[in-house]
């Protein structure tokens, strides 16, 4: 039994489904998200146009990116596609506040952009399909 594979594997998971709830928030209106039309206003009221357009990406981008994620497959298009936003949600809305999250500050999605990069540059781990393909 190797740790450093079930590390991942729980690291992997974890953080994918988060994503995927996060994407199907702005998606879909899931998990008391509020739907393209609501979250494209929103970008639209911190100058993010068309709204709308930018809704669809940023939900669909973490959905699919919580799926590779999660399941280790294209691991690092999955890591990209969760680090983007939390570059973009840092400066466009938590970074003027600092680091902390008490603040409405930048630290969860330093976290989370942290641990996206410390896995793509680790890999996935035995238990995730990137390992079965590239073996």
């Amino acid at each position: 039994m190797n740790t450093l594979d079930w590390g991942l594997l729980i690291i992997r998971v974890v953080i994918g489904l988060l994503f995927i709830g996060h994407g199907a928030q702005k998606l879909f209106g899931w998990f008391g998200g509020y739907g393209l039309k609501g979250t494209g206003g929103w970008f639209e009221s911190i100058g993010m146009k068309p709204g709308t357009l930018v809704a669809f990406v940023a939900g669909a981008g973490e959905l699919i990116g919580g799926l590779l994620f999660g399941a280790g497959l294209l691991t690092w298009v999955g890591a990209v596609l969760i680090i983007v936003p939390m570059l973009v949600a840092i400066v466009k809305v938590h970074g003027a506040n600092g680091l902390w999250v008490t603040a409405n500050g930048y630290e969860y999605n330093l976290v989370l952009l942290t641990v996206a990069l410390g896995v793509a540059l680790t890999g996935a781990g035995q238990y995730s399909l990137d390992a079965l393909w590239i073996g």
